[in-house]
């Protein structure tokens, strides 16, 4: 399936490198998939072995109630919604591959299994899932296509979906490379006290420096507040709250280990 907007995919695929989740993105054809279908409840267990996930910018008010938001440390300045202290584990979602309750599922991971990818050749994006047999399945109820090979609604509200999540991924990458090249984001670690007198150490992200960002050139500042960033920045800046949250569900998933 084909969406004719013009421009840079969100999540590309060079060099083999795959996004975050994904193990085989196929472009959804109506031909080719006639009977294909997405498995239903297949659960966010796929989720189970990450840390951090990418969030959009528009995202961020909701994010900060729930993660620490953080940026990743190259140059993209991508913003991240930390949910766990340690490597390969993701506090939020339970063994039974459900989310903690009540709180906000992140847009990338609810995008998933579809993605948009670029046509070779072509500034056309195309709608693709990822070809894993623990989400799709042959003859199943919830096919891509109708009897007469168009894109059943399921397709429909996934185009949707990806183009708003397209869209908005756009200004996340402005947004990050600005943050990023202000120079007001500064290596951080946090040292977290968990049960039995232990401490975990977390590194790799950075932050906002609150000194560095009153310091900020009062015309980029400006610049920014006109573009309306600021409330994303302050959402990032509250965000710090949640370290203690994560504390809580790791000292909650190692009683009950």
């Amino acid at each position: 399936m084909a969406n004719g907007t013009n421009g840079g995919t969100a999540q590309k695929q060079d060099g083999g490198m795959m996004p975050l989740f994904y193990k085989k993105p196929t472009p959804l054809d109506a031909k080719t998939h006639t009977t294909l279908a997405l498995k239903k409840n297949f659960g966010l267990g796929f989720t189970r072995n990450v840390n951090a996930v990418p969030v959009n910018l528009i995202e961020l008010p909701q994010i900060c109630h729930y993660y620490p938001i953080a940026f990743s440390p190259d140059t993209t300045g991508t913003p991240v919604a930390i949910m766990g202290l340690r490597d390969n584990e993701n506090l939020f979602v339970t063994a039974k591959g459900e989310w903690e309750e009540d709180a906000y599922i992140p847009a990338y991971i609810r995008r998933y299994p579809f993605i948009f990818s670029e046509m070779p050749g072509s500034d056309q994006l195309s709608l693709c899932i990822d070809m894993d047999n623990s989400v799709v399945e042959d003859n199943g109820e919830q096919k891509f296509f109708d009897a007469d090979g168009k894109p059943s609604q399921l397709s429909q509200n996934a185009l949707e979906f990806c183009k708003s999540y397209h869209a908005a991924a756009q200004h996340t990458i402005e947004f990050g490379k600005a943050i990023a090249e202000a120079g007001i984001l500064v290596d951080r670690q946090a040292e977290i006290a968990i049960g039995g007198g232990k401490r975990i150490n977390f590194s790799g992200f950075r932050i906002i420096d609150e000194a560095k960002l009153a310091d900020l050139d009062d015309k980029i500042f400006l610049e920014w507040r006109k573009k309306g960033w600021l409330p994303f920045i302050y959402a990032h800046l509250f965000s710090g709250a949640q370290w203690q949250r994560l504390t809580r569900l790791l000292n909650k998933r190692m009683e009950n280990n």
